[in-house]
């Protein structure tokens, strides 16, 4: 039998966890968006809207990799120089590896429309079979940054033992090497 794909989205946002008109939710919205266009193997989301509290998120992260058993956690919000923005380092202690170039490849992207991409902290890890992908706030933002890093996610799920994912390959490639 094959693995469930279980796919968590976790926008992090004060304000809009509090809100609840439809602005509050396009950061989100924008990732669901982008995996319905990227995905071609049935899977399911998990979507949290919560406050950009460390502690919360935290848990947050453990109940969707561990009790859900999500094989992916995109997070946005959270990632910039602020002092509430406490996505990146709830990841990091969260984490048991650091992906740092998932971050590096984001930033490098973002830096070809704005140029305030160098303050954005966003990373990426692994805990058991979960990987936790941390995308910027703006729902553009995100469009460019998994266009720029869905490509490695399916092969890297792969590497933990998590499900195989299929690539929408009319919207994206995604990259396995080729065996033999």
């Amino acid at each position: 039998m094959e693995k469930e794909i279980i796919i968590g989205v976790l926008q992090m946002s004060d304000r809009a966890s509090l809100d609840t008109n439809a602005y509050s939710s396009l950061s989100g919205d924008a990732i669901l968006e982008v995996l319905t266009s990227y995905i071609k193997s049935p899977y399911r989301t998990i979507f949290n809207i919560i406050p950009d509290e460390y502690n919360l998120i935290l848990k947050t992260f453990h109940t969707l990799a561990v009790e859900e058993k999500c094989c992916l956690i995109l997070t946005t919000g959270g990632t910039g120089p602020a002092k509430r923005d406490v996505t990146v380092e709830a990841t990091e202690a969260f984490c048991q590896k650091i992906l740092p170039g998932f971050g590096e490849l984001m930033r490098m992207e973002s830096l070809k429309y704005v140029p305030t991409a160098i303050l954005s902290r966003q990373t990426a890890g692994i805990y058991e079979n979960t990987l936790i992908v941390n995308l910027p706030g703006k729902p553009a933002a995100i469009s460019q940054c998994l266009q720029a890093v869905f490509p490695a996610i399916p092969y890297c799920i792969d590497l933990i033992d998590g499900p195989f994912i299929m690539a929408n390959e009319q919207n994206i490639k995604a990259f396995r090497p080729k065996s033999g």
